[in-house]
């Protein structure tokens, strides 16, 4: 890893009303999970109200990380411009989330390839970088999207969806695999920093081991490896080490959700429910809402006081 300017531990305390940015730029490098390629990912501090934006600079091209903007939603969360669809970001879900969950609002994520590295295949390296190059606070007021009434995609066998909360927001995932070493679980959180890093951050992306060869068939997984993802076979998880906590598949899709959620462009205030949801039940639940003007309104964050809740 590599950093521009002075290192500062950052305190996991609440976000208050202000936008927040880096305070110095940082990077590494990695290898993307399905490109297989090796990337140089850096991110810089940003002006407020640009919010975070994607530079692929070998092509001297900016994408803006919008929900409207999603372009694929393959085992991963990719976003496109909207005249150059043939360029791409993939895997951004994991970067977005430890962006949002720490409370980054601007932020340049600049990088050389077309897809950021999965590095460990959770949040936490990422969350890591953030603290080293530190954050402060600008001079904007910091505004949410409030959600006013019910908004639900998918079916009973696989659906996500938003409705109104209190301040701040409140998560609800389940999953069911057939793979017995994942099976039913089931988690619940108030999305605060605090539980975003205790909960959410070190959560690994995982795959099952009898899908990983029809996947990179198909030009996905490339990158994948026992350094990067859980790997699961039957009952049994393939790696030497295990897992961190016996919940660590739900608490994933969870991170995933939060990661995708972000593409909102702005903080959420409202409570998200989603059962089987991935990428594109996420993607889809965005672009729902924000077709049917009267399910949300922008209003001003709450004070630090009252938007910190214990995890």
């Amino acid at each position: 890893m590599f950093m521009d300017g002075m290192t500062e531990r950052m305190k996991p305390d609440a976000l208050g009303r202000r936008q927040h940015t880096l305070k110095s730029a940082i990077g590494c490098v990695g290898v993307g999970l399905h490109s297989g390629r090796e990337v140089r990912l850096m991110l810089h501090p940003s002006q407020p109200g640009t919010g975070i934006v994607f530079r692929r600079t070998d092509l001297g091209i900016d994408i803006p990380a919008r929900y409207d903007l999603v372009a694929d939603t393959r085992l991963c969360t990719q976003i496109s411009p909207a005249d150059r669809p043939d360029v791409r970001v993939g895997t951004v879900e994991h970067v977005m989330a430890a962006l949002a969950g720490v409370g980054i609002d601007n932020a340049v994520v600049a990088l050389d390839g077309p897809e950021v590295p999965v590095l460990d295949g959770s949040a936490a390296p990422f969350v890591f970088l953030i603290d080293c190059a530190g954050r402060v606070a600008q001079d904007a007021p910091r505004d949410v999207i409030e959600i006013l009434h019910p908004v639900r995609v998918g079916s009973d066998e696989a659906f996500a969806e938003l409705r109104p909360g209190g301040a701040g927001l409140d998560l609800a995932m389940s999953i069911d695999f057939a793979a017995p070493a994942i099976g039913r679980q089931a988690l619940s959180l108030s999305l605060t920093e605090a539980g975003f890093r205790q909960r959410l951050a070190e959560a690994r992306t995982f795959a099952l081991l009898a899908e990983i060869d029809s996947l990179r068939e198909a030009g996905l997984a490339r990158g994948g490896s026992l350094a990067n993802a859980v790997v699961v076979d039957g009952a049994r998880v393939v790696n030497p080490e295990g897992l961190r906590g016996e919940d660590e598949f739900v608490r994933h899709k969870m991170l995933d959700a939060v990661g995708d959620l972000a593409l909102a462009g702005m903080a959420i205030n409202g409570r998200f429910i989603g059962h089987r949801s991935g990428h594109a039940l996420n993607n889809r639940l965005l672009r729902a809402v924000f077709a049917d003007r009267s399910a949300w309104r922008l209003a001003a964050a709450e004070p630090a006081w009252a938007s910190y809740r214990a995890a």
